[in-house]
């Protein structure tokens, strides 16, 4: 059940058989309304999500290559040395990428 409606008339008893069809109309178009709201919050917010993984990526990609560029290793070490720099303090490898990019941290 998503919701109640409530019919209001000016005369007493049940409803006619063509008030109940226009009642039910628009209960169903304010379920579709609400169902199509909820799925586009849903999908902004698995976008939102989704872009900032690849911003995260993109970051640690570009600290991995200053890591690498600075310290003369591959790619690999240079994931493992940001690795084991944030493992200790349960960092997300997200911020020291930032401050190694905009040089204030260096590995």
């Amino acid at each position: 059940m998503i919701g109640a409606m409530g019919l209001c008339g000016s005369n007493t008893g049940a409803l006619s058989d063509e008030d109940s069809a226009i009642g039910l109309a628009l209960v169903d178009v304010a379920t579709i309304s609400l169902l199509h709201e909820q799925a586009l919050r849903e999908s902004t917010l698995v976008n939102d999500q989704l872009q900032r993984a690849l911003n995260s990526r993109v970051l640690i990609e570009q600290a991995k290559a200053v890591i690498a560029q600075m310290n003369g290793v591959d790619m690999n070490e240079a994931f493992a040395r940001l690795a084991r720099y944030a493992r200790p303090d349960h960092l997300n490898l997200r911020e020291p990428s930032g401050k190694i990019v905009e040089g204030s941290l260096a590995l």
